[in-house]
Order: C-alpha cells, then structure tokens, then sequence
C-alpha cells in the first residue's frame, strides 16, 4: 500500500529528512507522540448495521446485509461472512474505479482473517435449514477519505456495524418442515449476530532510523517508513491474526513490544465501541415505544382526573410520599363510591342527586338503551320527584300566552291602578316581571383544595 503512494506522489527530500528528525525527539508531524491514536469518532447510522468511523482525517463507512444461500458443502451446518472493499477515486488520487486493486484485496484479507480465523462471530447460528439454507453475512467498506491507516479505521468500522446489524427471524413451515418462512420486521423482532469477543486491529510502522517505531501512521508516515506490521488482539489479549506486509525485517523482541502495545490499545478501542453500540441500542429502543396523547380518565362516581396532572404529581415527589398519597385518594374515592347507593349519583361538591334518567346498571359507553328495561325500572321505583333544578328553570321559563296590547289613549299607569285583573286586558309591562321577583343567577363557586 505504502508502495502504491510512493508511485503516485513522490515526497520530497527535505519532508522526509523533516519527519525522520521529529521522530528521533519522539515527534510526530501532527503534534502526537510515537505511541499516540489519533481521535477515534463512531458514528452508527439508524439503520441496523451501518457505521462511520473518522480515525483523525480518515473516513471510512461500512454496511453489512444478509441473504439466504446454500451453505457450502464441507461446512453444511454454518453460515458464512464475506468482506468486500470499495476505493472511492475522491478518497485518493491513485484510487481508480472498477476491479479492486491490489491493496483493496489485501484491506479485505485481513479484516477477514481477523474475524474468521479468531470463530469471533458464530457461523453454526446462521444455519437455517442444514444443507440447504444459511445466512451469508456480507460486509461492505467503502473508502471515503484516505489520511493514512486504512486498516485500523476499516476494522473498527465493520465491528461497529455488525455489531448493530440485526437479520430477519426465519421459522420451519409445511407438512415436513422444510418449508422456511421469513417473518418480516413488523412481524417478529429481528435477531442480532452472536459475536464473541471483538478482534481489534493496530497497525505499527517502522522506519529505517535507528529502529523507529510508531502507531498509527499517516499517510505522510506511510510513505517515509521502511515496513508496516498489523496485529489483530481482543480485549483479553489473545492474539487473532498478525500481518507483516513485506519491507524491513523485524526483530522478535521487537513484535512482543508491539503486541504489548496493540493490547493496550485494543481494550481502549473495545470499549468504545461497546459504549457506542449500547447508546445505539437505547436509541433503537426508544424509537420502538408508542407514544399516544395524554387522554382523560373516568372513575365510577364521575370523578374525572387528567393523565397529565397524575404523571405530574408522580413525577415531582422524589420519594414515596406523593404516590402514597395518591394510593389513600383513590381508596377513599372506591369506598365512597361503595357507600353511595345504586340510584343516586355523586356530584363534585359532594351532595347525592337522584339518578332518574336510567337503570342502575348504566352503561357511559353503551351505543344503545333498551326501551323496555328501561320503562320496568322506572316503574318499579314510581312516580320521581322533580328535583329543584328541573323547577327552577319551569321558573324562569313560564309559559308564553297571547299578548293583547291596548291602544287606547290613557297612560299605562292609569290601566294598572284601574284594578282590573282579568287576562284579557294584560298590557305589556305585566309581561314584564318585576325586578325583585326576578331569580338572580348564582355564579359557580371554585373549591381550592
């Protein structure tokens, strides 16, 4: 790889006298120290099993799909995973479209050989039917800006995104069940892979200046160093693949020193995958919670309490204070509700009103009455007594008779003082009543409890 840009883009002399010089005083171009990662940012898409990851100014993106296939026919009962790559030309100048060079090949080998020959993911759970259907897990990984240390970047990117990929649930249908039915997402929730551990890769460059050693290399870095060696650990230290891609040999006390270091790294860049996948997850989790509009609920005395001021009384007392407290009102309101008779009604000032306008058992939220169970109960109960409401307003709405206006010359006053009290000689002022016999209207009192 490192060939690669050193053909397309020649460094001059005095760069790379530049960097060698700030290596010997342990310095690196971009202000880091030889051991130093650059930032790491992990972005996972909403979509189950996409992924982003900026190691410093390298951008890569990845995408992982599934599809049923026939396994192969030395392994019938396991699935597969394959690792494809992808070289953007507005990544790199030297990047050029169509078949996969040779470096692409190489990214993909050993990511690949990281994550097959470590068994990381379980391939037995991808099996669908033995010999005849598994899951072939397909990773895409698509370069978008090249800065230098592809391989790392790569890597983190496809265990992110397997990480959150999740495939269909698949089940045994037909008569000798070997008919296989996928549900789709609405249907049943979609299964994760099982992964075991995570394999981390961490790439060391070497130059030819009294046996320099750096992580993490640059693309400037890329074209200055001697050699290039990748070492692929998990968080426990197990050693999963090393790849030496040619260039200056390397001692062995040398590569214990580098797998000492890539166990370091790997933990730290394990757990932050970890913490990503897990927002991840919560988010996914929140985004499948219905959320429905605050409604109003009806106890059995006519009581009505709004769902809102409930969560909010629930949620302003810290303590167990305000929910006992809400725990004795509703008790209190079932006794009174046992203790008021099944033909009296409840109001909200506390005094029971005759309940004329149906049966005991009524029913808010029937469509329809039956007529004649209603009129039995009426009957057996007998004549209802008006209540003073129902008088009140045959009050106040007297019956209209025909007026006979009078149009004789005397005043008003001389006809009402006449003393003449018969209905055929009404004027218009005794339609009017009188103010002191007029009902005044009592404006609703507002309890504050």
């Amino acid at each position: 790889m490192e060939q690669r840009l050193a053909n397309s883009w020649r460094m001059p002399l005095n760069d790379v006298k530049f960097i060698e010089t700030a290596l010997l005083s342990d310095l690196r171009v971009d202000g880091r120290r030889p051991f130093d990662y650059r930032k790491l940012t992990i972005k996972l898409g909403k979509e189950d099993g996409s992924a982003e990851v900026h190691l410093g100014h390298t951008h890569v993106m990845t995408f992982v799909t599934a599809q049923l296939v026939r396994p192969y026919r030395d392994r019938p009962n396991e699935g597969s995973l394959s690792i494809f790559t992808e070289f953007s030309p507005m990544a790199d100048p030297s990047f050029e479209p169509g078949r996969p060079t040779e470096s692409a090949v190489e990214l993909g080998r050993v990511i690949d050989r990281g994550l097959r020959e470590s068994r990381a993911i379980d391939t037995e759970s991808l099996c669908v039917l033995s010999g005849k259907l598994a899951w072939a897990i397909r990773v895409d990984i698509h370069i978008l800006d090249n800065a230098g240390n592809l391989v790392d970047a790569a890597n983190i990117a496809a265990l992110a995104s397997l990480s959150t990929f999740r495939r269909p649930e698949c089940s045994l249908a037909g008569e000798d069940g070997q008919e296989v039915v996928v549900h789709p997402p609405e249907q049943r929730d979609p299964i994760p892979l099982i992964i075991h551990h995570l394999p981390i890769a961490v790439t060391f460059g070497f130059f030819s200046v009294e046996n320099l050693l750096v992580i993490d290399p640059t693309h400037h870095e890329e074209c200055v160093m001697t050699g290039r060696m990748t070492a692929t650990l998990n968080s426990n230290g197990d050693v999963c693949a090393i790849q030496k891609a040619g260039g200056k040999g390397v001692s062995q006390s040398v590569i214990m020193h580098c797998l000492k270091l890539a166990h370091a790294k790997a933990d730290d860049i394990t757990t932050k995958i970890k913490d990503a996948v897990e927002i991840h997850n919560n988010e996914r989790a929140l985004r499948k919670i219905k959320r429905h509009s605050s409604s109003v609920a009806v106890d059995v005395c006519g009581a009505t309490t709004g769902l809102g001021e409930l969560q909010n009384e629930l949620d302003g007392g810290k303590d167990g204070s305000r929910l006992d407290r809400l725990k004795l009102k509703e008790e209190e309101n079932f006794m009174e509700c046992e203790a008021t008779p099944s033909g009296q009604e409840q109001s909200k000032d506390g005094v029971s009103k005759n309940f004329i306008s149906g049966p005991s058992s009524w029913d808010p939220y029937s469509e329809c009455v039956n007529s004649d169970l209603l009129k039995a109960s009426l009957a057996s109960r007998g004549p209802s007594v008006p209540s003073k409401q129902k008088d009140s307003r045959r009050e106040t709405k007297p019956k209209e008779r025909p007026l006979e206006i009078k149009t004789d010359s005397s005043p008003i006053d001389e006809a009402l003082t006449s003393g003449q009290n018969n209905e055929e000689g009404k004027t218009l002022k005794d339609a009017v009543k009188p103010k002191h016999k007029r009902k005044r209207k009592c404006l609703p009192i507002m309890k504050i409890k």
